[in-house]
């Protein structure tokens, strides 16, 4: 998933503003740390795990495609 990151960093930035909630909201919603969300919203991780992505795709109620792509 790493050539996706910068798209799903992009992405989870653009619905979680949509949504109006902080990362740290986000963090809880997904059952997923504080410091994962940042990493990933910053594109410091270079190969988030698909079950986190999925996480963070069904907190923010959208599906994954609208997430990696």
């Amino acid at each position: 998933m790493s050539k996706n990151i910068s798209a799903i960093a992009k992405n989870m930035k653009k619905y979680r503003i949509m949504l109006g909630i902080s990362q740290d909201k986000l963090s809880k919603l997904a059952g997923v740390t504080l410091h994962t969300i940042t990493k990933i919203d910053s594109s410091a991780t270079s190969d988030p795990r698909i079950e986190t992505v999925k996480k963070i795709a069904k907190a923010l109620k959208i599906t994954l495609d609208d997430l990696i792509k």
